[in-house]
């Protein structure tokens, strides 16, 4: 039951200003001819990233549980070894 770590993951490669100074520089680079406002790109980034900060939290949340429950049937398991004994 190895859980990776948030640190691992390969969106954390780089930080977030060098994904904001890259995202301003593809803007500026693309700004004839783009479809969609980068305004309202960056706004959805905003929100996909916040949404990606509270699953990965709720990840953390559900990996302790799941360590603190097993942690526990090994004990229960040693428990029943010995009263088996």
């Amino acid at each position: 039951s190895t859980a990776i770590a948030p640190e691992d993951d390969a969106p954390n490669r780089y930080s977030r200003t060098e994904r904001t100074a890259y995202s301003r520089y593809s803007r500026d680079a693309n700004s004839s001819g783009s479809s969609v406002p980068s305004n309202a790109l960056e706004k959805r980034i905003e929100e996909l990233e916040r949404e990606l900060a509270k699953e990965r939290q709720e990840n953390a949340r559900l990996t302790k549980m799941t360590q603190d429950k097993e942690e526990l049937i090994g004990k229960l398991k040693e428990e029943i070894d010995l009263l088996n004994r």
